[in-house]
């Protein structure tokens, strides 16, 4: 199973625009220097989110891009499926042909790994990503308050 920076980062630019979401348009830039991650390399990522119905775009001085719907509807699947050309984790691309022309002695393991996957991620929203985040770094805060407290 291979998740390239292509996914990560589109991903992670997606959760920043939930996340600073707004009746604004964001500014790419902003969003590049926020994540550090290239903005040219950026722009790439987010034509395919466009075509996938993921992302709006606005040209403009206040131009920028935006979710297309709420984040509670964009699943993290989606997203990854937009900018990945396939996550697989048999050898064959689910043929079966991985073992001079037969299946490999773990090719029904593997597919069904590429299933559970697959089935976790189009199960998994922006905003459950967000709330589990926030969460966690509200329990960290409070972790540290308690011990600086104590």
């Amino acid at each position: 199973m291979h998740l390239t920076t292509k996914g990560k980062y589109a991903v992670t630019a997606v959760l920043d625009l939930a996340l600073h979401e707004s009746n604004d348009f964001i500014a790419i830039s902003d969003l590049a220097d926020r994540q550090s991650i290239p903005g040219p390399y950026l722009e790439q990522l987010f034509r395919y989110l466009r075509k996938a119905d993921i992302l709006i775009s606005h040209r403009g001085p206040n131009g920028g891009y935006k979710l297309s719907r709420p984040r509670n509807e964009i699943k993290i699947g989606q997203i990854i499926s937009a900018v990945e050309d396939r996550m697989d984790a048999t050898q064959c691309l689910g043929e079966g042909n991985c073992s001079a022309g037969s299946k490999c002695l773990a090719h029904n393991l593997w597919t069904d790994l590429n299933h559970q996957v697959q089935s976790f991620l189009m199960n998994k929203s922006l905003e459950d990503v967000l709330k589990d985040s926030t969460e966690e770094g509200l329990n960290k805060k409070n972790k540290r308050l308690l011990i600086a407290a104590g």
